[in-house]
């Protein structure tokens, strides 16, 4: 079964982002990553807001497979609202102009254990997408970076600014990505200030939402994974570890705003500001599950020397530059997350009643 987001969430994300769209009447947009997670947002919301606005836009789709892609999207295919560019993004070419570029390719998690690989990947792919972005002349670019750039939040700073200066550790390979995304970014800064390029940069942090990976390392949808087999919701660690989820579907309208409003050469972290333990989240997916607390298995035993580690950001930025705010709660966003996989995975998905073990 081909997925599709609920019709609620996009009609959210055109409300909340009508102006960017309208900005983008008869463009070209050129998307890399555009079947990942969040790749996937900024698709279907754009081909919902070219039909239902008449923006008479295109998108230019890059994909290694076509022939996997090419169903989900065929009706926006054949109205010409959407085209699949073979390629990876550090080989591709694209014949035409673009008129906007939005450079969401990241590695997927365990695509490579090769730490050189990875960054080769994120950096290659980068030089590539902007020498043919900058073929356009000086139009708007937006990264999708990630709020990995910072390195290790430190425990007692509550949120984390773009301000902030600190990074990862470069001689640890395991922090081979957040270098990665650190580089990126100076390219793209450097390549705005060489061609003209308008470059945005968001610094993601931590989503919750329908097509978020369940088998990956994003903790919340490990969660959402066990409490629809029925759990137990499986905590590795001791569950201190603070987040914050921002709904996908408010990170899609904050990307619009950015890339349409935002100012050149200027980070905004992208994320719920809402501070969120993982043993807090666990239980919070139990619940909207049906599922009781006892279903949560914790693996370890807090330590009483250390404080937890943090992964929030300050989104005063976003707040104050873009009038951007988070519009639904972590608790709403992860009913809204179960309800839509529910739906659709073949797993024994039967609704427990609330106390069931």
């Amino acid at each position: 079964m081909l997925f599709t987001l609920p019709e609620g969430d996009l009609e959210d994300i055109l409300a909340a982002s009508e102006d960017a769209f309208a900005g983008l009447s008869d463009a070209h947009v050129l998307l890399t990553g555009g079947t990942g997670f969040v790749g996937s947002w900024l698709t279907e919301s754009f081909l919902w807001a070219n039909r239902r606005m008449a923006l008479g836009a295109r998108l230019s789709l890059l994909t290694r497979d076509p022939a996997n892609v090419a169903p989900r999207f065929a009706r926006a295919a054949a109205a010409g609202a959407l085209v699949l560019v073979k390629g990876d993004t550090r080989t591709f070419d694209l014949a035409d102009r673009a008129d906007v570029v939005i450079n969401a390719a990241t590695p997927r998690a365990g695509q490579t254990s090769d730490a050189a690989e990875l960054v080769d990947a994120i950096v290659a792919g980068t030089r590539n997408v902007l020498r043919v972005a900058a073929q356009s002349g000086g139009i708007p670019v937006l990264f999708t970076s990630s709020g990995a750039v910072y390195g290790r939040q430190p425990p007692d700073l509550e949120r984390i600014p773009e301000t902030y200066t600190g990074g990862p550790d470069q001689l640890d390979p395991s922090y081979a990505y957040h270098e990665a995304k650190r580089l990126a970014e100076l390219l793209h800064v450097s390549e705005g200030r060489h061609s003209g390029l308008k470059v945005k940069i968001a610094r993601l942090f931590a989503f919750v939402g329908p097509y978020l990976p369940l088998e990956e390392h994003f903790a919340i949808g490990n969660f959402v994974r066990d409490a629809l087999r029925g759990g137990p919701i499986v905590v590795h660690g001791d569950g201190t570890p603070i987040r914050s989820y921002l709904y996908a579907s408010d990170m899609t309208s904050w990307l619009w705003r950015i890339l349409t409003r935002g100012e050149p050469a200027i980070a905004y972290n992208v994320g719920a500001e809402a501070p969120v333990s993982i043993l807090e989240a666990a239980r919070a997916v139990a619940a909207a599950a049906g599922l009781s607390a006892e279903s949560v298995k914790v693996g370890g035993e807090p330590s009483q020397a250390t404080l937890p580690e943090r992964y929030v950001p300050d989104a005063g930025r976003a707040r104050r530059d873009l009038e951007l705010r988070a519009t639904v709660d972590v608790a709403d966003a992860i009913e809204r997350t179960i309800e839509f996989y529910r739906e659709r995975l073949p797993l024994p998905l039967k609704r427990y009643p609330a106390g069931h073990n």
